[in-house]
Parts: C-alpha cells; structure tokens; sequence
C-alpha cells in the first residue's frame, strides 16, 4: 500500500491544551478565520495565544472573541492584539452552531489554529459542555490508570 504523502505546509500555530480538560468535546468543525496582513506574518513566527479565547454566534454569524495574536513590529499598519475577529463557515453550519449554544446549554471552545497544506489559517473550534470537579477528578484518575496500565505492561 503506498505511503500518503506528507503535508509539508501544516503546522499548528497555537493549540487549547486545557479545553479537553474543562470541557467535554461534543463535535469539532473547521472553520476560516479573516485576518489582516500583519496578523498573518506574526501567526507565521508563532506568536499567539487562544486559551482564554472563546466562539459565538451573534447575529447569523460567527466570532472569535479574546485571541492574542502579537503585534507584528515591522508592519506600516499594526493590529489589535485582542480584536474580535470574523470566522468563516456556511450559514447551516452556523444556524447549528447557534441551536447548539442556545438550546442545549453549550459553548463553542477553540481547540487548534493551524496553518492548513494550502497555507491557509484555520481553527477548529468544537461545541462543547463544561465538566464539573468531580468529572475532571474522574478524566484525570482514568488517565493516570491509563499510565500506570502502560509501564506495568511494558514491563513484562
């Protein structure tokens, strides 16, 4: 079976380690995000930060709200570090969006911002449902058995 080739241009800008820890992740989509020129050249140095940033649907569409991308030093006109910036999806993806934060008690939590194989910035963002203590006791006692499952049986 022959190999698939490698995406050469992937490269993942920031990521929300702790979301899967405070979250449980329902379903997780694709989506742009409108950017300015020197939000771009700062992404490609990997300056930037969205742990404390979250999605909404406000007025049939879609905002990503408190991400830190740093200023870029050499541009003629600088951005907003903390700006509200426009994600791009289709208008169903956005109308479900929307159900799943009003109804059903959700939030959406940004996972990953990526460079895609085209060059593309993308963030995946995912509709998710806050854990209390006792479940994040609950995820972090499972994983540690998980660790201690694995050195007992490497082993033998």
């Amino acid at each position: 079976m022959a190999k698939k080739p490698e995406n050469k241009n992937y490269k993942v800008i920031a990521e929300n380690r702790r979301a899967r820890y405070d979250y449980a992740i329902e379903e997780d989509i694709e989506v742009g995000i409108v950017l300015t020129g020197s939000e771009v050249k700062s992404l490609r140095t990997g300056q930037s930060n969205i742990a404390d940033s979250y999605a909404e649907v406000a007025e049939t569409e879609l905002w990503l709200t408190n991400a830190y991308i740093a200023p870029y030093h050499q541009a003629m006109f600088p951005h907003e570090e903390r700006r509200r910036r426009k994600l791009l999806a289709s208008r169903r993806e956005i109308a479900r969006l929307w159900n799943a934060t009003q109804r059903q008690g959700m939030t959406l939590v940004p996972l990953v911002m990526y460079f895609n194989d085209r060059g593309m910035v993308k963030l995946k963002i995912a509709t998710a449902k806050g854990k209390k203590t006792q479940d994040k006791r609950a995820t972090e006692a499972k994983r540690d058995w998980n660790r201690q499952k694995q050195r007992l049986l490497k082993e033998l």
